[in-house]
């Protein structure tokens, strides 16, 4: 007689998953995607820096909001109002294993992001002049006397960037450009609650693309995900384990449209009246930042499922 192991808590599906190619970019919907050890493959691989190497996002330049990547075989293609779209070989860091070729690697500079300095690979000419032209736009609305100057950079993978040990209870969960963790974890309940009170004040309600999740959970109640244990994903014969450590604080970045890159500040208001979190000091926050425990190379995809047991500690 086979014996029936403990019911988890709670079992959910994975509704929705988001590959955000350039930081502060508009994502990518992908109905599945690999898990590497700093994430989904190629979220966050590339980021925007100004003339200092300082890295640029939406709280400055909300117009990154319409630049929309698309994810090709061999390359990434970047599109944007008003200009001719960007092609990026994915291959340009490292070698090309298919074609039997190397692949001129680029030049290394200095970037930093947020108290984070170290090396990234510097994109060429043509795409700093497509992002500094792009930004120009904005800049000459605002009237701003000099425009800024900026660089498309890609992570290199020889650079080791982890989360604070403090979250992830010594884990070396690894990054690429990041905030600070691997993924973002929300659920459409969440979502759903923060409509019903957008709509309730009088304002229109808004799509989870303004919180740049990765993996969005279906069949959980409100905020269930800020209390979930290590979530087990059924991806197949590999087991996929990923932990929830630390509550999202959330900057100005969800008041900024991501169709149309205008800011209003409901969608911050109105969370500011519910979600002030204790656990980060009083910040608002909304989705679960998440490490990965196990299942490095499996295939997450849309409709697997996701069980875990609840963590009050």
């Amino acid at each position: 007689m086979n014996s029936i192991g403990p019911v988890p808590d709670c079992s959910a599906q994975i509704s929705r998953l988001f590959v955000h190619p350039v930081k502060s970019c508009a994502g990518v919907e992908v109905r599945e995607a690999l898990l590497t050890d700093t994430g989904l493959e190629l979220d966050r691989a590339w980021m925007v820096v100004d003339a200092q190497g300082v890295f640029v996002t939406q709280r400055e330049q909300p117009r990154l909001a319409l630049v929309r990547p698309h994810i090709k075989p061999h390359e990434l293609v970047l599109s944007a109002p008003g200009m001719q779209a960007l092609h990026i070989a994915l291959d340009r860091v490292m070698p090309d294993v298919a074609l039997k070729q190397a692949v001129p690697v680029k030049q290394l500079i200095s970037v930093k992001l947020w108290d984070d300095e170290f090396p990234a690979f510097d994109m060429g000419d043509e795409a700093a002049h497509w992002f500094t032209a792009f930004l120009a736009m904005s800049e000459a609305a605002n009237q701003t006397s000099r425009p800024r100057t900026y660089r498309l950079v890609r992570f290199d993978p020889a650079h080791r960037r982890t989360s604070s040990l403090d979250w992830t209870g010594g884990v070396q969960a690894l990054n690429l450009f990041s905030d600070g963790y691997p993924l973002l974890v929300l659920s459409d309940a969440s979502l759903a609650e923060l409509n019903e009170r957008l709509v309730a004040a009088g304002h229109a309600s808004v799509s989870i693309e303004r919180f740049r999740p990765n993996i969005v959970l279906s069949g959980l109640h409100a905020h269930d995900e800020d209390r979930l244990g290590v979530m087990h994903v059924e991806a197949g014969a590999e087991e996929v384990l990923l932990k929830p450590v630390k509550p999202s604080p959330r900057c100005p970045i969800p008041n900024v449209d991501p169709h149309t890159a205008t800011i209003s500040s409901e969608v911050g208001d109105t969370l500011q009246s519910y979600r002030q979190d204790a656990r980060v000091e009083g910040a608002v926050t909304f989705g679960m930042n998440t490490i990965v425990l196990q299942g490095v190379g499996a295939t997450l995809q849309v409709g697997q499922t996701v069980t875990a047991d609840f963590d009050f500690g």
